[in-house]
């Protein structure tokens, strides 16, 4: 029975990414890297490293698409945003590496407001033609 609603949940998941609107997309991006986040610094304070280790590499994916699909000649905040896609993959691999529980936190204290920010945006039409276009295969869900 488990297995059914599994697949079905899968199912569901795949078919909302594949009919989403590029600002939802972009919107289910974001929300899942703070859920990667919030769950790597759980996994971070009760020392359960394993775990930490698998949210922070699947967080870094999703910036990676992040990165990888915005086009910084489109918009001005283009360039500050990769590097803060940048500046955020290095926080993330040393929280990592170094098992540091405040790195993870001063990320996700940094992507929350940007993640408020894009669901405002989505919201009221603004990002109807985003400038980024996620168009990858991350597990969404």
């Amino acid at each position: 029975m488990y297995e059914n609603f599994s697949r079905a949940r899968s199912q569901f998941n795949r078919e909302a990414i594949l009919s989403a609107s590029p600002a939802k997309l972009l919107t289910m991006l974001y929300d899942r890297l703070m859920l990667d986040l919030n769950r790597a610094e759980a996994a971070q304070q009760l020392q359960n490293w394993q775990e930490a280790s698998a949210q922070l590499v699947h967080a870094q994916a999703i910036i990676a698409e992040l990165s990888s699909s915005l086009d910084t000649e489109v918009w001005d905040g283009g360039r500050q945003l990769q590097a803060l896609y940048t500046f955020a993959t290095a926080e993330l691999i040393a929280a990592n590496t170094r098992r540091d529980p405040a790195r993870t936190r001063s990320i996700i204290e940094i992507f929350e407001p940007l993640r408020a920010t894009w669901h405002e945006a989505a919201e009221t039409g603004l990002a109807s033609e985003p400038t980024v276009h996620p168009r990858g295969a991350l597990g969404v869900g």
